[in-house]
């Protein structure tokens, strides 16, 4: 497979100080984090996705080994082609509908509606797409480096005219 690697969230933090963590901080006497949804941090979304998305970082660092929870916010009809993980990856969709297909090229009739609450556990490897209907909201969890490479290296956002 000619697909081209990156670590996710490497470059996506260029420009952040903290990378949408500070609704994250955890209580310096309890340990614990709470997120109400007004309180979540948007930023631009990571390289590796198309643009549009905007993210959340609530626990971890994707781009380092360990666990790690971001959340994604997707415009209506944002697309993520055809691509896969070097580590299983879990979503659970919050809000909107999420519709996420597998094979090596996408294809709208393999789709398949994820309302809020649909949950999806997709292992390492595994070729998959997605888009939305709607603004959607997913969260994303999984064990770090997170890696995303594309099927087709032309689907690759990184080093396109106008990429951020």
């Amino acid at each position: 497979m000619n697909a081209r690697s990156f670590v996710f969230a490497g470059l996506a933090f260029v420009g952040m100080a903290t990378p949408a963590f500070s609704a994250a901080s955890p209580s310096p006497t309890t340990g614990m984090s709470v997120f109400v949804p007004s309180e979540v941090r948007w930023a631009q979304g990571p390289q590796a996705l198309p643009a549009g998305a905007m993210w959340a970082v609530l626990e971890g660092d994707p781009s380092k080994p360990g666990p790690f929870t971001l959340r994604l916010k997707l415009p209506a009809g944002y697309r993520i082609p055809p691509h896969w993980h070097q580590s299983e990856e879990r979503i659970t969709v919050l809000e909107g509908t999420f519709q996420l297909g597998h094979g090596d090229r996408f294809d709208a009739k393999l789709l398949r509606a994820m309302p809020p609450g649909s949950y999806a556990q997709i292992p390492k490897g595994h070729l998959h797409f997605a888009t939305v209907k709607g603004e959607a909201i997913i969260q994303l969890h999984g064990t770090g480096p997170w890696e995303i490479r594309y099927v087709n290296p032309a689907d690759d956002p990184r080093g396109k005219p106008g990429a951020r």
